[in-house]
């Protein structure tokens, strides 16, 4: 094929790219924010951040009380189950502390287990000390994720009765307890939800937040690593744990987001090498690695079309985050482009020579943050 029919291959049908001249001209914009092709806020996450400087509202619950269902909400979807699972969590955080994250429980009551010994019953859902750890328990999200592996063990726990199916897991005295809570929590996740999923839907700023919506798709297979396991990366932040030499900036999570919300299956080979143990390319002098590594990501696929840099998908996703990235930020596989005749107009990166098996994008030494919305 000629340079030229290379070329208008690469970029037929895109959309977000002109040739003008040999030179591919990148949309311009405002930031990425929605219009997403496949997944974008169908993921059901809800972002707690956005919800505690809202004034909404649901009954008698604001503020707080609305950030920890929101948490309570994301951690049903991170765990792959439906939204029947965020009523019934909801529910059983209201039925056990009004949605509040109490540091104190049953034991501050006077109530003891049935050997006499005091309980140590905390957070949301009032769990005692044998459900794991003070921090998880009095962590929202950590709380939700022990409360539904639970629920998820109970059989047939999807047809049974709302309060059935959270006394299975809680034990409570009443096992009609929580009846009277499961209407209040359905308004409140189908408030919550609208609110996530409006007209317009935002890229998060929280790092949490956005590993969480990663691994969503990381564990219904659109977002794929490589060996050794980058994806563990996320997971870990998702937990809100922190890995010493497995940080990943806000910003790459952002583009990886973007990613995941445009691309029906996205494949990433390469984030913090500190993490993995590897020295690849440039070495320690890579964003992948140095100050602290987790600057940069590597994708080697999108829609399941190999990349070169050079590629339609490449180029595709190259003009999607080209409104967005901030001044200092760099893509790579510049000379693979080159050799079929491709320069890119970038608004405020600069390319760079890389590998042509993948596409490299990294903030470099910017602290400037995305343009996203």
């Amino acid at each position: 094929m000629a340079r030229r029919g290379v070329v208008a291959a690469a970029v037929a049908a895109l959309g977000v790219v002109a040739v003008v001249g040999g030179m591919v001209v990148l949309s311009s914009g405002t930031g990425v924010g929605i219009s997403p092709g496949s997944g974008g806020c169908g993921t059901g996450i809800v972002d707690p951040a956005i919800v505690a400087e809202s004034d909404l509202r649901v009954d008698t619950f604001e503020g707080e009380q609305l950030v920890n269902a929101a948490e309570v909400m994301n951690a049903a979807t991170s765990a792959g189950l439906p939204q029947r699972a965020q009523f019934i969590g909801v529910m059983t955080a209201i039925g056990e502390s009004s949605l509040r994250n109490l540091t104190y429980g049953d034991d501050i009551l006077g109530v003891t287990n049935p050997d006499g010994s005091p309980t140590s019953s905390i957070g949301l859902f009032q769990q005692q000390s044998w459900w794991g750890s003070r921090a998880i328990r009095l962590d929202p999200y950590r709380s939700a994720l022990l409360f539904y592996e639970r629920l998820g063990g109970v059989p047939g726990w999807e047809a049974l009765p709302p309060t059935a199916a959270a006394h299975a897991v809680q034990r409570n005295a009443d096992p009609d307890h929580y009846t009277r809570f499961f209407e209040p929590a359905v308004r409140i996740v189908e408030a919550l939800t609208a609110a996530a999923g409006g007209s317009d839907c935002p890229i998060s700023v929280s790092a949490r937040l956005l590993a969480q919506e990663l691994v969503v798709h990381a564990d219904d297979g659109s977002l794929r690593g490589l060996v050794p396991d980058h994806l563990r990366q996320i997971r870990w932040i998702a937990n809100g744990d922190r890995v010493p030499g497995c940080a990943v900036d806000t910003r790459v999570l952002q583009i990886m987001v973007i990613a995941v919300r445009y691309f029906e299956e996205v494949g990433v080979s390469s984030i913090n090498r500190n993490c993995t143990a590897e020295l690849l390319g440039a070495g320690a002098e890579s964003w992948h690695y140095r100050d602290g590594g987790g600057r940069a990501v590597d994708f080697f696929s999108l829609n399941g079309v190999a990349l070169t840099g050079a590629d339609a998908q490449s180029l595709r996703l190259i003009g999607l985050l080209d409104p967005s990235m901030p001044e200092g930020s760099r893509v790579g596989q510049s000379q693979c482009r080159a050799e079929i005749g491709i320069t890119l107009a970038l608004s405020r990166w600069t390319d760079i020579a890389d590998g042509c098996n993948h596409l490299h994008i990294d903030v470099g030494g910017s602290n400037a943050p995305l343009l996203v919305r």
